[in-house]
């Protein structure tokens, strides 16, 4: 195994699947929300809860000044503050977690008859702090915290105009804030525990669903790291109609370009080494049956050699051109005066040894194309045309509609019917007029592109007898007209 192929195995075993971060993000993401939602909701109540305490006990001291006014038997007169005092404790409307008493010269000097929730008969540290802190003729809410305990307070001074002694009194109502708040602190465990099930449930419902939603991934990564030169043939199950199965759709579509590529490799390879095997054997057979002793027959096999040698040299030229051509980018399309383009093929066709080149009709306009490769395209029938079908060449084109035709005729014998399919075809050779074959790869080249350009190229009879090989290639919107 390379360095690379361990380096990636090791990567792999140590990184966190896409499962699994799928999960804890889902997970996380509950979480936050189930935080935010009972923390808020947590310090809403609570709030609530310490309002309506404060409200209590001022309804409380509302009631208190009601029974002080009131007097009793609705008389207004009180004998006593502490008569007064007695009256508003016994009174008092007892709630959960309350308590109650009456204060005189900072002691606790009652508390109510019924059992209330909180006993402060033996608060008296409580009792000091309330006479410390509270005004001496008005209300006052407060809260003591202290000794393990934190209390909601009202204090509320009670004074009869010449009243026995103790005339300075207080009532003093208190609540429990932590018992207040500690019913709502249960429901928010219980909210906690029911949180921390629903995290559980979520986790556990997404590895499920995550693990059926990433089968078909782990079937493709299982799939392709099958997948070798050697073998092509397997391909990804599709199951459903989603994302993934358009995936595994996209992936298999790619396996069978590779496959075709591969096999297409696999034929040129043979198809190579089989037309480079036959001038290397007939060279070879020569050589090792020249007499070097004979000057005629040295002579003969030296040009026969320099013959079968200038083929594979044709033939590798021709080979390294249709390499370029099956890149990523064979062709470079960019605006072209057709008129221009066929002029300048025309002229270069004149150089062509033997060929008597007729310039016909000519298509103007603009068109996206890659000049050099319709010139190289255009060249290669016309040298086709010469070899194979005399020197009368000729070269034109026509726009029809949205496509753009170019063709080559020649005035030789044309080419069968059963051919005509199999001429464009890798290595397919025909005999020249003086005898000689090609590389079989011209008219091949010349296929690959027109096809690059998104058209094709085909050959007919041509009125009057000859062949006539024509281009046809997208206009690309762009309109043309004959002249």
């Amino acid at each position: 195994m390379t360095d690379t192929s361990t380096r990636k195995k090791r990567g792999r075993r140590f990184a966190v699947s896409v499962r699994t971060r799928i999960v804890s993000v889902i997970t996380l993401v509950t979480a936050l929300g189930l935080i935010a939602v009972g923390l808020s909701v947590y310090l809403v109540e609570r709030h609530r809860i310490l309002e309506q305490v404060d409200v209590r006990l001022n309804a409380n001291l509302e009631s208190a000044r009601y029974i002080v006014t009131e007097g009793p038997g609705g008389s207004g007169t009180w004998d006593s503050s502490t008569a007064a005092l007695t009256a508003v404790v016994e009174r008092m409307s007892p709630d959960d977690n309350t308590g109650a008493m009456g204060m005189a010269a900072g002691k606790i000097t009652m508390v109510p008859g019924v059992q209330l929730d909180l006993d402060l008969r033996d608060e008296a540290e409580f009792a000091a702090h309330v006479e410390r802190t509270r005004p001496a003729e008005s209300a006052m809410l407060g809260t003591y915290a202290e000794d393990g305990v934190v209390w909601r307070y009202l204090v509320a001074p009670i004074e009869v105009v010449d009243s026995a002694e103790p005339a300075d009194v207080a009532f003093v109502m208190v609540y429990d804030l932590e018992a207040e708040l500690g019913e709502f602190n249960e429901a928010a465990r219980m909210f906690i525990i029911v949180s921390a099930i629903v995290l559980a449930v979520v986790a556990g419902t997404g590895t499920f669903v995550a693990t059926r939603l990433l089968r078909p991934l782990r079937n493709m990564r299982e799939t392709t790291e099958r997948v070798s030169a050697r073998s092509l043939s397997e391909r990804i199950p599709i199951v459903g109609n989603d994302d993934v199965a358009e995936l595994a759709e996209t992936i298999n579509q790619m396996l069978d370009r590779l496959d075709d590529a591969l096999d297409s490799q696999r034929q040129l390879l043979s198809d190579v080494g089989h037309e480079l095997k036959t001038p290397i054997t007939i060279v070879r057979g020569h050589v090792e049956l020249m007499d070097p002793n004979d000057p005629e027959d040295a002579r003969d096999t030296r040009e026969l050699a320099m013959d079968e040698l200038q083929r594979m040299g044709e033939l590798v030229s021709d080979l390294s051109a249709t390499a370029s051509l099956h890149g990523p980018s064979p062709v470079q399309l960019a605006p072209v005066d057709t008129s221009d383009l066929l002029h300048l093929i025309a002229r270069k066709a004149k150089a062509i040894q033997g060929a008597t080149v007729t310039l016909g009709e000519v298509a103007t306009g603009v068109a996206q194309l890659d000049s050099a490769r319709i010139t190289q395209a255009m060249l290669q029938l016309a040298q086709n045309a010469v070899t194979h079908g005399g020197g009368d060449v000729e070269i034109g084109g026509r726009a029809n509609g949205p496509l753009l035709h170019l063709w080559v005729r020649d005035r030789g014998p044309g080419v069968p019917d059963d051919s005509k399919a199999k001429i464009f075809e890798r290595f397919a050779r025909g005999t020249g007029s003086d005898g000689r074959t090609g590389s079989g790869l011209g008219l091949n080249i010349v296929q690959v592109i027109a096809r690059a350009h998104g058209g094709d190229v085909n050959v007919s009879d041509a009125a009057g007898g000859g062949a006539m090989f024509t281009i046809t290639v997208p206009i690309a919107g762009t309109q043309f007209a004959g002249a």
